[in-house]
């Protein structure tokens, strides 16, 4: 929470420093923008965000190194043995992350597979029995009782565990604190919540809920363990600081991708292109070896599960959906349809992701009314859903098997097979039967199945991608734990396939290639990711052939999405309000500087390099500034400068300051300490981890008079701008280098001129904001963004 609060005039007389008049500002500067910035208001938000079920105050990540005496010290101090114990221990967690990872994700498919397939057959039974109305009972029964079980644990336990939790980690990692997110609570019902909700036969995934769930293995690994019962080994706590939990939830955030889609690639491709802000080659090296460990664990256990000693599960392979029996070939006039399908993918992707905007804000009210609310709201889509999966099917007519296939395969009566009996007789299928009563993997597979050309009509087709059109926009936004991936497959899927019927023999590429080709394009189209989808999708069909025409797909969709709205994840997160900082910042962005934001601004806060105890908790009791400036008046300058000048010594954080008042660290007399106090009393261990509230602390009258030596704790090497800079610039530098403050000093360095005019956050360069204080700034020249 960076805004402040007034606080009292007569306190801040001496402690203010002014920001600079506009008489003394560069004139050019001034006459480009004279016309565009009309003030209405004062530049300031409310840091509030939806996180969960309820409204939280949000905090920036300090990813930034501090660089003050202590940190100076122990680099300098450190042995090669610690320096080797730090950097195995990064390698163990990421080892424990993929670990974890791996056999959670076993466990919940073990599940999924088991209750739903189980409850499928008895289903089946009754259908045989011709026992109607007695199957349906229990359908729907199965599946509200399921759906409850996850919605209960959502609403009353963890709410942060409901929805995919991908928009929130994006937030994390791009310096948002998201409070609960990943807490042993919100993982503990993120599993058993998935397995209920996917088990319940809802229009939802377990891809997002798993990468949410690496995602709190490897928090809870870096800090040893849930808040209450932490591990206090001291390894672990050198991983106790947000700069290395950024590191090991990107782990976590491939390790659960590639354990959603057996592929690792393609599991760190998406942590590079769609979640993390911040990247480098160390990283890239531990989240490949964490998702290399997944797939060792999925292997080992699905190998050992084809035995049968896991119920139901294990008859699939490494490759989910396999295409790789059928042969690519394309000519020249292939490209037409497969263009088509980009087109189509890029328009319906981008009107899912308008109308589920829509739908989510319905759904919030609705939420907002009660928890009673949320429960029947979530009970009512699992009854909808229910009756249309089980009733669809019989608007199908019977489709007689090919007499070609092998005894046993047509029809199936079963789980899983392309020709589900269902009310059929003997000899007979119901397509449509195959496609809804079946796990939703399963439902997948059947529809990317290959040289299957006549097996599925075009009537049947249709009413299922309408039918999963309305169920991904009705399910996505109830309380239970729900991912989009295999929601927008199915949707693709379906159309690629119904293309690919309607080509007929003017195309050489298979029904199921189409199919593929459909979901690739309708996931760019709502997701707007390409090298991450493009290699999951390769490692998920097994055919290396696919590559050339699903980039053209992936492509085209993309750039047809992004010509109407943001991707889905980027409207979920302006829907939460968390303040997310863009890659590329708005073109009106360049025609105003960092100084004319501090004049819509309140005037900054500073300390001295020695100040007093008494006013240090007078300030963090009356404004939620998380770092101020420090500023030594009067120092001895070097030879040249005048007497008397004024030095910004650095940055000192609010965390510190609270650590310094928690331990009493407190002077007699105004002096500087020397080193050997300071590391007696502090490490820089301790200065990476929270310090508690203001409201925790208590001081004796004696002890408000006495003064703290911030020189120490103070970062000396802050990052700074000079006030004439564009905020497009100020905004690039701040969300690559991952900083939580700005400094703003001023161009002219004269007698009277503080040597530090500002302080910039978060909330100072998000473009809704800026917009509130600069409404004409959207109007200028050259304010649209181009994709």
């Amino acid at each position: 929470m960076e805004e402040p609060i007034v606080l009292a005039e007569a306190a801040m007389a001496n402690n203010i420093h002014v920001q600079v008049d506009e008489d003394s500002k560069d004139p050019e500067s001034n006459s480009l923008h004279q016309k565009l910035l009309k003030k209405n208001r004062t530049l300031s938000s409310t840091p509030l965000a939806m996180v969960g079920a309820k409204v939280s105050f949000i905090e920036s990540l300090d990813y930034e190194i501090n660089e003050n005496d202590l940190f100076k010290h122990d680099w300098r101090s450190r042995s090669r043995t610690q320096v080797l114990q730090y950097i195995c221990g990064k390698w163990t967690l990421a080892f424990l992350v993929g670990l974890l990872t791996g056999i959670i994700a076993t466990l919940i498919n073990l599940a999924v597979e088991n209750i739903a397939g189980y409850k499928l057959l008895v289903v089946g039974n009754y259908i045989n029995e011709e026992r109607y109305l007695s199957g349906f009972l229990f359908f729907a029964g199965a599946n509200l009782l399921l759906t409850s079980v996850a919605a209960l644990l959502c609403v009353f336990f963890a709410p942060t565990a409901a929805g995919p939790g991908i928009p929130e980690i994006k937030a994390y990692l791009n310096g948002v604190d998201t409070p609960n997110m990943f807490g042993a609570s919100t993982l503990i019902v993120k599993i058993i919540g998935s397995i209920g909700a996917v088990s319940a036969g809802l229009d939802l995934g377990k891809e997002g809920p798993l990468v949410h769930i690496g995602s709190c293995i490897a928090s809870l690994l870096g800090q040893g363990g849930p808040d209450n019962y932490r591990l206090k080994w001291r390894w672990l706590r050198y991983f106790n600081n947000d700069r290395d939990r950024r590191d090991l939830i990107t782990c976590g955030a491939s390790s659960g991708v590639c354990a959603a889609f057996r592929a690792p690639v393609g599991g760190v491709l998406f942590a590079l292109e769609e979640v993390a802000t911040w990247w480098r080659s160390a990283l890239l090296w531990r989240t490949f070896f964490s998702t290399a460990i997944v797939v060792v664990v999925l292997r080992a256990f699905i190998e050992y599960c084809k035995g049968g000693e896991c119920g139901l599960f294990g008859q699939g392979g490494l490759i989910m959906y396999d295409v790789s029996g059928v042969s690519v070939s394309y000519h020249l006039g292939d490209i037409i349809p497969i263009v088509v399908i980009g087109v189509i993918g890029g328009i319906l992707g981008s009107l899912y992701n308008h109308v589920l905007h829509k739908i989510l804000r319905l759904y919030s009210l609705i939420n907002e009314k009660g928890k009673l609310q949320k429960l029947l709201l979530a009970l009512s889509v699992s009854l909808f859903t229910s009756v249309c999966q089980y009733g669809l099917p019989y608007l199908a007519k019977c489709t007689p098997c090919d007499s070609s296939l092998p005894d046993g395969v047509c029809p199936t009566k079963g789980r899983t097979g392309n020709f589900k009996q269902f009310n059929c007789p003997n000899g007979y299928y119901n397509d449509l039967a195959t496609l809804l009563l079946t796990t939703i993997d399963d439902a997948v597979k059947n529809v990317f199945s290959i040289n299957t050309q006549t097996e599925f009509r075009i009537s049947s087709l249709v009413i299922f991608f309408v039918l999963y059109c309305i169920l991904g926009l009705i399910t996505f936004g109830i309380a239970v734990p729900s991912g989009l991936f295999l929601p927008i497959i199915l949707m693709g899927s379906a159309y690629g396939r119904i293309l690919g019927i309607a080509m007929g023999s003017y195309t050489n590429v298979d029904q199921g290639l189409y199919a593929v080709l459909g979901a690739a394009s309708l996931m760019a189209g709502s997701m707007r990711m390409t090298v991450s989808l493009c290699v999951i999708f390769l490692e998920l069909t097994n055919n290396l052939l696919l590559l050339p025409i699903t980039m053209l797909v992936l492509l085209i969709a993309k750039s047809v999405g992004d010509c109407f709205n943001p991707s889905i994840y980027e409207i979920i997160l302006e829907l939460k309000g968390l303040p997310f900082l863009d890659a590329s910042p708005e073109p009106w962005m360049r025609n105003i500087t960092v100084g004319e934001l501090l004049d819509v601004k309140p005037t900054v806060v500073t300390l001295r390099g020695v100040e007093k105890v008494a006013w240090i908790i007078e300030l963090l009791k009356n404004t939620t500034y998380n770092g101020f400036p420090v500023v030594d008046e009067g120092i001895v300058p070097p030879t040249g400068f005048p007497t008397g000048a004024t030095e910004l010594h650095g940055l000192v954080l609010r965390a510190h300051l609270l650590l310094v008042l928690k331990k009493k660290w407190f002077l007699q007399e105004r002096r500087r300490t020397e080193e050997w106090e300071v590391r007696e009393k502090f490490t820089w261990v301790e200065l990476a981890e929270r310090s508690g509230k203001i409201e925790e602390i208590a001081a004796t009258e004696d002890e408000m008079e006495m003064f703290v030596d911030l020189h120490p704790l103070t970062n000396t090497t802050p990052f700074t701008v000079v006030e004439s800079i564009s905020v497009a610039k100020a905004m690039v530098l701040f969300r690559q280098v991952g900083l939580r403050h700005i400094l703003i000093v001023p161009k002219h360095h004269v007698a009277g001129v503080p040597p530090v005019v500002g302080i910039l956050t978060r909330q100072d360069l998000r473009a809704h904001n800026i917009l509130n204080v600069f409404p004409d700034l959207s109007k200028s020249e050259g304010s649209k963004k181009g994709h």
